[in-house]
């Protein structure tokens, strides 16, 4: 959701990469869903480790959105500028799919909003 919504927002002023310590086979479905209902299409899109991106990638930022994350992370970029931003994890929603699709809306519109303001504070207007 972070990459998708950093893409939209930040435009040409940065490159968004996702990647997870324990990255699962698939996108969680509720997470699909409700990224498609603000309008954006992950049909492309898999999950990836962050093992694809070591020794092959440079990165300025490093945002990390999980507490499991944010334990390993410092060892894992390096130098890096590091942002925690805890989010509720949408895949470990319980309960009914109308309560699941709420806790991934929720989270969904968080991601949003904060990426939103981390843009404004890095001066980036979409």
């Amino acid at each position: 959701m972070g990459e998708a919504f950093l893409r939209k927002l930040g435009g040409m002023t940065f490159q968004a990469y996702s990647a997870g310590t324990e990255p699962k086979g698939e996108i969680f479905p509720a997470v699909r869903e409700v990224m498609r209902e603000a309008g954006f299409d992950l049909s492309g899109q898999r999950p990836k480790g962050v093992d694809e991106f070591l020794g092959r990638t440079h990165f300025e930022k490093v945002i990390i959105v999980c507490d499991g994350a944010e334990k390993r992370c410092p060892t894992i970029f390096g130098p890096s500028q590091r942002l925690f931003w805890p989010f509720d994890d949408p895949a470990a929603a319980t309960g009914s799919r109308d309560d699941v699709l709420a806790v991934c809306r929720r989270v969904r519109d968080q991601i949003r909003d904060r990426v939103a303001a981390w843009l404004a504070e890095q001066g980036v207007t979409g």
